[in-house]
């Protein structure tokens, strides 16, 4: 968004794209929003399970959300509404605080999802958007992959009918599924097993029929993306016509019909505090998936995306979500994806989508009686497979291992350790990686290369360089951790050549100088300086040279020891190169 527009349109998007509306978005709308409203339905009771709520507390939490978000939110494609990440997270947190079948397990979620958007909209208001930055995409990564993983083995007992307690970690769910495997029901697992090559089939493959006959890619995105409803459609009727409920098949049962009554969470310290570290967690992934989404698709468009203003549209309407019996919601992958796909304008598409589910709640619900879980463990299996990227880990290997390293320490951290704090360690890891990397600066002896002003490393390139003078580059900026590998490189260099007389640092890598590298600048010009060599710089950047101009290092060295460019210096030194 540009910093020129109205303030109340920059708080208000919909007013941006409100005023430019026109009939022919309204096409693109209605179809996006009926077909997105298709594939949530399933999915948003779904979610609701893995989250251990009720599947009504799903079509709840798609309903306020959508329309918030189509107000306040910058992302005109985006759909928010309950995500897989982010149930998990709910169902390992308040799992651990109170059992899932208790009156409390359900208003803890509630005061949850208030708590997650105060926290983001606190966050929007500070301007901490730019926090999106500071988790590198390895660790979000590996985190999606481990998360779906763990959440995709849990699924097996809805899949098989196996009755084990749920699990955030690995090894005690591999445990208890390999140990109640003698107890599959071979009914559930049928109709699992169905409901996952329905899902397979009506993917790719009935994709690539469709476009041997000739159907129009825009048209095919109907029929393939309503084979989830059609798998509940379906495996429902079956159900209930062979009674299948009463052969040990676990079904939904009795979903409330109409709308919940407006509740206000309940808040008090000690439940403030039990909540907010997984509000925060919470709070944050949620943003970071809504944001990434967001960005990506509005980029196709030459849209933009306002880190801080999607902070305040997703925590409001996570606020919106509580205070409607709704939990902790964020922005889709595959739902938005089909939504932009689908021709999605505005967010007019998200009201139609919300306007649909409202007529299921309403009218629709008594009809989900008989819909097994397993179908709906199906359609949670088959989405969270697409995140489990393993491609991914292959290419940063091979391009960078640090980045490997922490992808693999991220997703084993969640497998063995649980979500939570798996995200943590590998931010943690990475960070950790960070500043080894920065402490440990790449300095290279350049020299001229042939007839030109480019000065290249003597290692890689053949380069012509002066004896009295020794150049060299450093390619970080310089702080407090890596100043001492600076100083010990610089002094061994002009060890290793005796019969130089002038040492130029080439800054063109530097982007940055802290206090503890000033200062040992300084130590090292004088000890140079001892040593009968004096110190140069050339091609400092514009702020770095303001920042030493500021402190009176420029004058301290002498302005005439400055240089625009590596080249300059040496013509400057009368330097034979050779």
């Amino acid at each position: 968004m540009t910093r020129d527009r109205p303030p109340l349109t920059r708080w208000l998007p919909i007013l941006e794209w409100g005023r430019h509306y026109q009939a022919a978005d309204f096409t693109g709308d209605l179809t996006a929003g009926l077909i997105v409203a298709s594939l949530l339905i399933p999915q948003a009771m779904a979610y609701a399970l893995l989250a251990g709520l009720p599947p009504q507390v799903g079509l709840y939490a798609s309903i306020a959300p959508l329309f918030i978000y189509a107000i306040f939110g910058t992302g005109r494609a985006l759909s928010v509404a309950p995500a897989a990440l982010d149930s998990m997270l709910v169902a390992a947190g308040i799992g651990a605080i109170a059992a899932k079948d208790s009156p409390d397990y359900l208003s803890l979620a509630i005061t949850l999802a208030l708590l997650v958007g105060g926290l983001q909209i606190v966050m929007g208001l500070l301007r901490l958007g730019v926090l999106v930055n500071f988790i590198s995409g390895s660790v979000i990564t590996g985190f999606t992959s481990g998360a779906a993983v763990i959440i995709a083995l849990g699924q097996l007992k809805h899949l098989l009918g196996l009755k084990i307690p749920s699990a955030s970690v690995i090894l005690p769910l591999l445990r208890d599924t390999i140990q109640a495997l003698p107890q599959t029901q071979a009914i559930t697992m049928a109709l699992g097993g169905g409901a996952i090559a329905l899902l397979w089939l009506g993917n790719q493959p009935f994709s690539r029929w469709l476009q041997k006959r000739g159907v129009r890619a825009i048209a095919q995105i109907p029929l393939v993306k309503s084979v989830p409803l059609l798998i509940v459609i379906l495996s429902t009727v079956l159900v209930a016509t062979l009674r299948l409920d009463q052969q040990g098949v676990a079904i939904v049962g009795s979903i409330p019909q109409g709308l919940p009554p407006l509740t206000f969470p309940t808040l008090s310290l000690d439940r403030i505090q039990t909540l907010l570290p997984l509000a925060l967690t919470l709070s944050f992934i949620g943003f970071m998936e809504s944001f990434a989404v967001a960005k990506s698709l509005a980029s196709q468009r030459r849209q933009s995306v306002e880190a801080n203003q999607e902070l305040v549209a997703i925590g409001l309407a996570n606020i919106g979500s509580a205070v409607t019996g709704g939990y902790s919601i964020a922005g889709g992958l595959s739902r938005s994806v089909v939504n932009f796909s689908a021709g999605a304008q505005t967010g007019v598409a998200s009201m139609i989508t919300a306007g649909v589910i409202v007529l299921t709640v309403l009218f629709l619900t008594p009809l989900f009686f008989y819909l097994p879980q397993a179908s709906l463990a199906a359609i949670i299996f088959m989405a969270i497979l697409k995140l489990i990227d393993l491609k991914t880990l292959r290419k940063l290997w091979q391009y960078n291992r640090a980045d490997g390293l922490a992808f693999m320490v991220t997703f084993f951290g969640v497998l063995g350790l649980g979500v939570q704090a798996g995200i943590f360690i590998g931010a943690g890891f990475a960070i950790a990686l960070y500043l080894w990397r920065t402490s440990r600066p790449h300095i290279a002896i350049v020299g001229r290369l042939g007839e030109t002003e480019q000065f290249r490393n003597i290692q890689r390139h053949q380069v012509l360089t002066c004896t009295e003078v020794l150049a060299i580059r450093i390619d970080e900026s310089l702080y407090f951790a890596n100043t001492k590998v600076l100083e010990e490189s610089l002094l061994q260099a002009v060890a290793d050549y005796p019969k130089i007389e002038k040492l130029l640092l080439v800054c063109s890598g530097i982007n940055a100088i802290d206090g503890s590298a000033l200062a040992t600048l300084e130590q090292l010009r004088l000890a140079l300086k001892s040593f009968g060599v004096e110190l140069y710089f050339s091609d400092v950047k514009g702020p770095v040279m303001d920042g030493l101009e500021r402190i009176g290092f420029v004058e301290a060295v002498g302005r005439d020891r400055f240089f625009l460019s590596a080249a300059q210096a040496m013509q400057q030194f009368d330097c034979q190169l050779a």
